[in-house]
């Protein structure tokens, strides 16, 4: 795959990824297009809580086959969109 691809499937999967947000965890304020790539799931960026996170890491497992299973890697991946998007591109199993 070259890099043109490999861009266009991140930017594919940061939108579906900005859609899914919206839609389970019913963030009615938020359209997807305003999300940016890079803004923070916690405090001053999105504002998700703990118990979104838990769900959202299950919507995540059961859409792309990753699991998120400790805290440590948890801080990792959910620091932004991006690194998330990162992650399940190089871990998923769907």
């Amino acid at each position: 795959m070259n890099e043109a691809d490999k861009d266009l499937n991140m930017r594919e999967l940061l939108d579906e990824l900005k859609k899914k947000l919206v839609t389970e965890l019913e963030l009615t304020d938020i359209r997807p297009e305003d999300i940016k790539d890079d803004e923070e799931f916690f405090a001053n960026g999105l504002g998700m809580a703990s118990i979104d996170l838990l769900f959202f890491i299950a919507v995540l497992d059961n859409d792309y086959g990753v699991l998120i299973d400790n805290k440590e890697l948890g801080e990792k991946v959910f620091v932004n969109l991006t690194t998330l998007a990162e992650y399940i591109t190089k871990n998923r199993k769907r």
